[in-house]
């Protein structure tokens, strides 16, 4: 059993990476803002199914508050931390850039010094698949990824490189963690499953950036999960890709396999392709299966199926969120 401080526990990733540590009976400290980026009710809906289960508790910290995080961290006897609070979403990041280098840099800091100071030898950092805007596919880890598009992908890309100052300094074992394209089951609803699910549904026309065509690396995130955890491995200092490892699926494949689960067809509002977007991804995970043994079980069919059958059960919150 192991004692894990995981931030951006009521997010999309961090609460299930959070039951998935439950159930194998570590103990969990989870810290969330809260932060009203998109509708707080969805947070709070993965909150309340964690509050109560044997070896968790959670506190309302922001990893920008230094003096917090300090006090999280000091004396609480961490074996790890597993950094997944981040400010995330390409597009907003180029309205308020400032918030992005807030949380996910010097928030990212925050926590290598609390580490530092208390003797916390591991961090799991998660990054994206932002990073390789312009290179060459399959995206493999080695590829030079000095040459960010937003404002999110350079924060993310400062916080790794962050990480590998302390690791060189201080000895502090990183796994940093690429995520390609998550969905699924209470996803956030600023990404596009979520979105395309429940305009679908109500009829509302589908905004569709480009012409459908651009393709994803898509990832069910049960499998994100199970990928951040075994990066709890000692691995020194590595950088590794979580991705579907299959062929990329175009989004216009995704809106038809959501429009056969829901009996309905989507009303398409084309708009202009956004240059800050990737036109394709598609993850090596290669290094993934070699260092952890891990690779995705979930295929997009079942997985489109499981979040489709999310929101039908609980069809009155996921309409009623903030898009």
């Amino acid at each position: 059993m192991a004692r894990i401080l995981l931030t951006g526990e009521a997010g999309f990733i961090g609460f299930q990476t959070a039951r998935q540590l439950l159930a194998r009976g570590d103990e969990v400290v989870g810290l969330d803002n809260l932060n009203d980026y998109y509708d707080v009710r969805l947070k709070e809906h993965r909150l309340q199914q964690l509050v109560g289960l044997p070896g968790f508790s959670f506190q309302r910290v922001d990893i920008e508050d230094r003096a917090a995080v300090e006090r999280v961290v000091a004396g609480a006897g961490f074996d790890a931390v597993v950094n997944l609070a981040a400010r995330a979403g390409v597009r907003y990041s180029m309205e308020n850039p400032f918030v992005y280098l807030a949380t996910n840099a010097l928030g990212t800091l925050n926590l290598l010094e609390a580490m530092r100071a208390h003797g916390v030898t591991k961090l799991v950092l998660a990054s994206t698949s932002s990073l390789y805007a312009g290179q060459p596919m399959p995206f493999h880890e080695d590829l030079p990824v000095n040459t960010p598009i937003s404002p999110y992908a350079a924060s993310k890309k400062a916080a790794e490189v962050m990480a590998y100052s302390y690791r060189f300094l201080y000895e502090i074992d990183v796994t940093v963690v690429r995520y390609f394209t998550v969905y699924g089951p209470a996803g956030r609803p600023d990404m596009s499953l979520f979105r395309f699910i429940r305009w679908i549904d109500e009829g509302t026309p589908l905004e569709l950036f480009g012409d459908g065509s651009q393709t994803r690396d898509f990832t069910y995130v049960d499998d994100i999960a199970a990928g951040t955890i075994a990066a709890l491995a000692p691995v020194g200092y590595e950088i590794v890709n979580l991705g579907g490892g299959r062929e990329p699926t175009s989004l216009n494949d995704v809106i038809a396999a959501i429009e056969r689960r829901l009996g309905k067809t989507a009303v398409l509002d084309r708009k202009p392709f956004q240059k800050i977007d990737l036109q394709d991804t598609r993850a090596d995970i290669a290094k993934a299966k070699r260092l952890f043994g891990w690779e995705p079980r979930v295929g997009l069919a079942e997985g489109i199926e499981r979040t489709v059958d999310w929101y039908l059960a609980n069809r009155a919150l996921a309409r009623s969120i903030r898009l």
